[in-house]
């Protein structure tokens, strides 16, 4: 279940349990928005699930602790925020990410891109100029490291997973998208994983992208 909240949403300024109001003490107002609007929206996708609204706190390398039997991940950028959550039953793993629609800062792309993603994205550029698809292979490499780590509990580098855009036909920017890990991956279910599977859109600025793994 997925919920949303955009700049004029109420949520970013929702209130915070006490084991959350620690973590951002002595943060500044945009972090502190942007942690309670997050927040609000996991807590609106638990209530949808049925499951009571509780705290939301960091973990280890500061992933989100779900309450037992659920799975998710949650996100935001300057203006908009998202979570998704799922029973721990219907899905094994699921990351997000968004991230403005705009180009990369300077240096960023040669320290994250392998050079087969780098052509890639140069092919993908003559066909649509007018989207950046670097913003889009680092947020979708953001959402495959976010499903990866809970399965894992260990780091994954931009470098180690190989991503191809596959953008649908039409005049909308948006599709779906493939992984291949260059390390070993996960077990779920018995079976060793290769490869993740995503989907990422374009619109209003905002460049999103999510990763789900099925039980096998």
């Amino acid at each position: 279940m997925a919920v949303e909240a955009h700049a004029d949403d109420p949520l970013w300024d929702a209130p915070l349990y006490p084991a959350e109001e620690a973590l951002v003490a002595r943060a500044v107002t945009k972090r502190r928005r942007e942690f309670a609007a997050v927040r609000g929206c996991a807590r609106r996708a638990m209530e949808k699930l049925g499951v009571p609204p509780q705290p939301v706190i960091s973990g280890e390398r500061g992933a989100p602790r779900w309450p037992d039997g659920l799975v998710g991940s949650m996100t935001h950028c300057d203006g908009y925020c998202a979570a998704a959550l799922v029973r721990a039953t219907d899905l094994a793993s699921i990351g997000i990410d968004a991230e403005p629609h705009g180009p990369l800062p300077d240096g960023v792309g040669p320290s994250v891109f392998l050079p087969v993603e780098a052509a890639r994205l140069d092919r993908l550029a003559g066909q649509r100029p007018d989207v950046h698809w670097d913003r889009i292979l680092f947020s979708a490499k953001e959402s495959v490291y976010k499903a990866w780590f809970p399965l894992t509990r260990k780091w994954l580098d931009f470098s180690e997973a190989d991503i191809t855009l596959h953008p649908e036909p039409g005049g909308e920017a948006r599709g779906t998208l493939s992984a291949s890990l260059l390390v070993p991956g996960p077990v779920v279910g018995g079976r060793r994983l290769r490869i993740f599977e995503g989907r990422w859109t374009v619109g209003d600025g905002v460049v999103t992208t999510s990763v789900v793994v099925p039980h096998t």
